[in-house]
């Protein structure tokens, strides 16, 4: 095995699945909602977009519902 291997001669290429995994979108939040993440992102270290994703994803996973209870 080489000792050094030289990068420039290395070709990259884009991962197929990379546009599959994740959508940007835009969506209207509550300030209540942005803040509580915000500041469990400062707790945690994870960006608070990202725990709303991690989040997102378990409900889907255990097939949460959320409560329609309207406050009148």
């Amino acid at each position: 095995m080489k000792k050094e291997f030289d990068l420039n001669r290395i070709s990259s290429r884009q991962n197929p699945y990379a546009k599959h995994l994740k959508k940007q979108i835009t969506i209207r939040m509550g300030v209540d909602v942005i803040s509580y993440f915000k500041a469990l992102s400062e707790e945690t270290g994870i960006p608070y977009q990202n725990l709303i994703n991690l989040y997102l994803q378990e409900c889907v996973e255990k097939q949460k519902k959320p409560s329609l209870e309207w406050v009148s």
